[in-house]
């Protein structure tokens, strides 16, 4: 069984890589309105070339996986900030699209837990609409708008789970088609179980993101992995890619959903056993404060073990 690793947005072994530098819109008002512009297109440029760095870094370690920082644009969204941030960089997103493909990368974006479809607050899913178009326009910037997906959390449940559901299948009418293509769903740690989750991507037909530090902070006794395994892999059925999994730790058990430095080999084994016994291949993105380097420490960990493979930087043969 093929298990292929990739982590989030900062190579940490790079020297000053971070691509999500940003800028309040406090700090943009003080600026002088000549001022603005300049700023805004400084710091994109700045975060897109640290995305290539990168990459270049992921291709050299043999990484398949990256995941792209959702903050690679300031201000993007801001209802008082209206910018071309496509334009002017099409060199760089041309750059960063073709690197991806020649390489065969798998790339993604997960905006954060304001971006979410159960609110019954209208202006909360005009937002929501409105990230998802940002998300998608730099994909389509790059040219991987058909290949790389935005993944999200269904949302709150606002003390009604049943009605905040009803209300996710009603607003995510709102969402372009071409966008909800490239969506998927992620079960969390403290509302929506796995179980819940794939529901809504079957009703949908939205592949899932099975986060597995998350199953563990918030199942059910009903709840058997060996069971809602082949549910989840069916979602990603016709996609051309494996099922991805999210891996990650908790930080203590004070501190349980929180993500560690890096990912404990003892509290993930359970599962790639579990998933080995299915003979499914899966792509592992590595959530961990550590990024880059707990990804490279846990493979050379679970490399290790007996019958396991390392095949390539970030592969394994488990």
């Amino acid at each position: 069984m093929i298990i292929r690793f990739g982590y989030v947005a900062h190579a940490l072994s790079l020297w000053e890589a971070t691509p999500a530098k940003t800028m309040t819109f406090s700090r943009y008002k003080k600026l002088q309105e000549e001022e603005r512009l300049p700023e805004l297109q400084r710091i994109t440029r700045l975060n897109l070339q640290h995305t290539l760095r990168a990459i270049h870094y992921n291709i050299a370690h043999e990484i398949p996986l990256y995941r792209f920082s959702s903050s690679l644009v300031p201000l993007a969204t801001h209802d008082e900030v209206e910018w071309d941030y496509i334009t002017p960089f099409q060199e760089l997103y041309d750059e960063i699209g073709t690197l991806v493909k020649k390489h065969e990368l798998r790339t993604s974006f997960h905006p954060n837990q304001f971006t979410l479809f159960t609110s019954d607050k209208p202006h909360v899913t005009e937002n929501a609409v409105k990230d998802m178009e940002y998300h998608y326009a730099l994909l389509k910037a790059m040219g991987l708008h058909h290949e790389s997906h935005i993944n999200l959390h269904i949302g709150g449940a606002y003390g009604d789970k049943s009605a905040a559901l009803e209300r996710f299948h009603e607003n995510v009418k709102q969402l372009p088609d071409p966008i909800k293509k490239q969506m998927t769903l992620e079960n969390d740690d403290k509302t929506y179980t796995t179980t819940e989750t794939l529901e809504v991507c079957e009703k949908e037909g939205i592949p899932m993101m099975f986060d597995y530090h998350h199953y563990m902070a918030n199942h059910t006794a009903e709840e058997d992995l060996a069971e809602l395994l082949p549910r989840f892999y069916e979602t990603w059925s016709g996609y051309g890619f494996p099922p991805k999994v999210h891996l990650s730790s908790p930080k203590s058990e004070g501190a349980y959903r929180s993500h560690a430095d890096h990912v404990d080999e003892a509290f993930v084994t359970p599962f790639l056993k579990i998933v080995k016994q299915t003979e499914q291949p899966i792509d592992v993105m590595i959530e961990a404060k550590e990024k880059d380097r707990a990804l490279l420490k846990l493979v050379e960990g679970l490399a290790a073990q007996r019958g396991v493979k390392r095949v390539k930087g970030a592969e394994l043969d488990y």
